[in-house]
């Protein structure tokens, strides 16, 4: 939440940032020159705005930031390339790297040092990515969300968009990656319900109920979503940045069930659970989706809310004890079969590595 609430201040400080503001009148989502939530809720004032700001630089909680390295398992090229179909690696925050039908999928990815449009000041990341770009194989299709700082890193699509054939995105954000440099004939926009075929996996741009912004003036110009992706034989759901709504259910409906749910969990905050669930609601919209497994995201790499850093895992996996939920907690860099997951380690209760308090 940081990232979106300072994206404004932040801006100020970045002369690359002055968005074309298309019009997108095919689209329900888009009224009024801006895109809109199935359900409104009245913005946060700038009264609240500068609450929120105030308790982040002066009544910050302790242990917000890891106090020792995390576990990061290193990755290389060829072990992704010897890796099984149906695999999935964690990068960091909600970037997933998933090996579907041979290729790779690349979601929201972020290597940077910082989610902000400048290097020396924002969230810094609490541990380096298990692989860098340079190191990836060729990846076929990346998959966008939204377009927060802590999605939608510029760096890293410069680096990555000689190496990746296809980029899916909600309305308006492709428009700023073919600024960047993408050629157009990469990147394929859709609004929510519209669906794309590549290399035999199906994506499905599916509802949110989040917000959009890297700036002054360009608040909710493009569109947000979550995404499902059906190859062969696994049903995949990943929520991008979102509150608790009906369209959970609704997509559990239409498109589930789903073998692994990718839910975000963390950066949340009762005063902005609108945009951001709190772990509870996670569970339910988990449970809505008919998923089999969680697998908690948005998590262990950034200092973006109130709540302490292993706050989000605790919760979690707490609520999913409790309700009977098949949970996966890999460590960054860890492999995962998505047909046969494993609950995985608390390896964020590690007070060194290799070595867990139970």
């Amino acid at each position: 939440m940081l990232v979106s609430l300072g994206a404004a201040v932040r801006a100020a400080v970045s002369g690359t940032l002055r968005p074309a503001l298309p019009e997108y009148p095919e689209s329900a989502q888009f009224r009024h020159q801006r895109f809109r939530n199935e359900v409104s809720r009245e913005p946060m004032t700038l009264r609240q705005g500068l609450a929120v700001w105030r308790d982040f630089i002066f009544n910050k909680p302790a242990g917000t930031v890891p106090d020792r390295p995390i576990p990061v398992q290193p990755l290389t090229q060829a072990d992704l390339l010897a890796a099984p179909d149906n695999s999935v690696w964690r990068l960091g925050h909600s970037s997933l790297l998933l090996k579907l039908n041979g290729d790779f999928w690349l979601t929201d990815p972020v290597f940077s040092q910082r989610a902000s449009p400048v290097q020396w000041f924002g969230p810094k990341r609490f541990h380096a990515p298990p692989i860098s770009i340079e190191e990836l194989p060729p990846i076929k299709v990346v998959v966008l969300s939204h377009n927060h700082y802590d999605h939608l890193d510029h760096a890293a699509i410069r680096k990555l968009q000689h190496k990746v054939e296809h980029f899916i995105t909600p309305l308006g954000v492709g428009a700023t990656l073919i600024r960047w440099g993408v050629p157009p004939g990469k990147v394929r926009e859709l609004d929510w319900w519209s669906e794309v075929t590549i290399a035999g996996v199906r994506a499905t741009a599916t509802p949110a109920q989040h917000f959009s912004g890297r700036g002054f003036s360009d608040g909710n110009r493009t569109l947000w979503c979550s995404w499902v992706l059906q190859a062969a034989d696994c049903k995949l759901f990943f929520s991008g940045d979102t509150g608790y709504f009906d369209g959970f259910r609704e997509i559990g409906e239409r498109l589930g069930p789903f073998d692994v749910a990718f839910m975000e969990t963390g950066a949340y905050n009762p005063r902005w659970q609108y945009v951001h669930m709190l772990p509870q609601q996670t569970l339910q919209a988990f449970l809505d989706l008919k998923a089999k497994w969680l697998y908690p995201i948005h998590n262990g790499t950034f200092d973006l809310s109130m709540h302490t850093w292993e706050d989000p895992f605790e919760q979690i996996t707490d609520l999913a004890k409790q309700q009977g939920v098949a949970l996966t907690t890999p460590q960054m860099g860890e492999h995962l079969q998505l047909a046969a997951p494993h609950t995985g380690r608390a390896w964020w209760r590690m007070t060194k590595i290799g070595a867990a308090r139970p």
